[in-house]
């Protein structure tokens, strides 16, 4: 992982803030669900900056009776991101570097102590006892692993809601997507959209569960 692994969301979210003039814009949940699937592609960030940058300059090279609405939504970044990706991928390959320690032992502790409580108290016991059996002083100085490993018990819990939730649930959480999603179609792939609506539908579960999210990143 970049040395800036754990800082993912908040440098795109201020960057994106930032290249579209308002520092006090509120990302979406569409917008949050796709830089966790381009986190999860792992798509650098420099990537991911670099074309916030190329698709504002091209919507600020059209004429102004054109721009008659702001950017709203990182979607309208997706393809010039993609783009970006592809050409740091093709320029050489990316050599990957231990994640750093981020915040303190304490402070992972407390974050996985306080998560499996709410796993507990929602009935997942056995979820909550494989969170609390993680050696974290022995993870600690390997953060990439401790992250895999709680993503993997957080894929066994999204499994098990998305299980467990009603066909209208999954309907609304899909048109609610859709609504999100559709001045921005085709600026994206099929690949692109199928791993988005894996985001933002995994995000809705939780959300509705008022469960946590496991990974370092929400620490």
């Amino acid at each position: 992982m970049a040395e800036k692994y754990f800082n993912y969301f908040t440098e795109i979210e201020e960057h994106f803030q930032k290249a579209r003039g308002s520092g006090l814009f509120l990302l979406s949940p569409l917008d949050w669900a796709l830089i966790e699937a381009w986190k999860n592609a792992e798509i650098p960030v420099e990537a991911v900056l670099r074309g916030i940058d190329r698709a504002f300059e091209k919507w600020r090279a059209k004429p102004a009776r054109v721009r008659t609405q702001k950017v709203n939504s990182l979607a309208y970044c997706a393809q010039a991101i993609a783009e970006e990706a592809q050409a740091m991928a093709n320029a050489a390959p990316v050599s990957r570097k231990d994640a750093k320690a981020a915040f303190a032992i304490s402070d992972v502790c407390e974050f996985i102590e306080r998560n499996a409580e709410a796993l507990r108290d929602s009935g997942h016991a056995d979820l909550a006892e494989s969170l609390g059996s993680l050696d974290i002083e022995a993870l600690y100085s390997d953060l990439e692993q401790l992250e895999q490993r709680l993503t993997a018990i957080e894929d066994k819990l999204i499994a098990r809601l998305r299980a467990s939730a009603s066909e209208e649930a999954l309907f609304e959480a899909r048109r609610a997507l859709d609504r999100e999603l559709k001045p921005y179609r085709g600026k994206m792939t099929a690949a692109q959209l199928a791993m988005l609506e894996k985001q933002f539908l995994e995000r809705r579960l939780l959300e509705a569960a008022r469960l946590p999210r496991l990974s370092l990143f929400y620490l």
